[in-house]
């Protein structure tokens, strides 16, 4: 760790998805940090310690850490620091994390938690102590209270039900945007080729994804935003085991290998299901296109 990243405001969290609770959140760290004069610090870990702890069992993640870092750019911020959640992280006690972490690697001037905040081995750690801790080595604490829209709280697992069920208009009064992947465009099986709609292909890297089915998408990162059908699944028709995004963009055929692309949702049409065969499959394919095209014609007014 480097001078220049000591004696700062600090917060620390997994702030998945970055949703209006955690920039409001953000807006106080900044804040306090101009106060202070000094620079802001968000610290994070990858992965999730829920994801460490519970595996494929784990609630669907809003964002890998690359959409973090991408959506983060965008709030007045100094450092991000990722540091890795393993058996030596889950095994440090709350008094290490404060003296040795906090104090004597990052020499925090003054710390902003969520109201929820707990550290430390078996989450031992809380407000309280950090206040104590404070008082006895010399920062400053607090705790930012619940922010509530429409009488419930905003949070990540509320976001992950809207999407669930594809309100993403719930979803993007939570989240302050549209719901968004991105990624490098890989080498797939060419299914889609073979079915006659080819697709550009992003491998979703994470446990699990909180979108499945077929959905209206815009695309952007290429030489203009294109409209498309996604498809957000394991493809369970073939077996298939990985989650991935799959998108076809209309009046669209260029190589794009290799290209970063951000793909935005709008409108959820179905669920992921199995069909009977390959056939099948392509009959439904050619439906959902169809709709998808027909939904953009209703609602292209939106996007211009």
């Amino acid at each position: 760790m480097r001078e220049r990243h000591r004696n700062g405001v600090i917060t620390i969290g997994t702030f998945d998805g970055i949703h209006h609770g955690h920039q409001m959140l953000l807006s106080h760290l900044s804040a306090k940090a101009q106060e202070l004069n000094c620079k802001s610090m968000l610290v994070t870990f990858e992965p999730q310690p829920r994801e460490y702890f519970r595996g494929a069992m784990v609630p669907a993640r809003l964002t890998r850490f690359r959409e973090k870092i991408a959506i983060l750019r965008d709030f007045d911020l100094d450092y991000v620091l990722c540091i890795p959640f393993n058996e030596r992280t889950s095994s440090t006690t709350a008094d290490a994390v404060i003296d040795e972490f906090l104090v004597r690697i990052l020499g925090v001037k003054y710390l902003v938690v969520g109201d929820d905040f707990r550290f430390g081995r078996n989450a031992e750690g809380d407000y309280t102590m950090l206040q104590v801790a404070g008082e006895r080595v010399g920062f400053g604490v607090t705790h930012l209270g619940t922010m509530v829209f429409d009488h419930e709280r905003v949070s990540s697992s509320r976001i992950r039900d809207a999407l669930t069920v594809g309100d993403f208009s719930l979803a993007e009064k939570l989240l302050g945007r549209k719901y968004f992947m991105m990624g490098s465009v890989v080498v797939g099986q060419r299914m889609g080729t073979q079915l006659g709609t080819p697709t550009a292909n992003i491998r979703l890297q994470r446990y699990r994804s909180a979108l499945e089915g077929i959905f209206a998408v815009t695309v952007t990162g290429l030489d203009k935003t294109y409209e498309g059908s996604a498809y957000v699944g394991t493809r369970p028709t073939v077996d298939g085991t990985e989650p991935l995004l799959e998108v076809h963009l209309f009046d669209f055929d260029q190589d794009i290998y290799g290209k970063q692309i951000t793909v935005t949702f709008h409108h959820k049409f179905r669920d992921d299901v199995r069909f009977d065969g390959l056939d099948a499959l392509k009959v439904q394919i050619a439906k959902d296109l169809e709709m998808t095209r027909s939904w953009f014609d209703e609602h292209r007014a939106e996007f211009d």
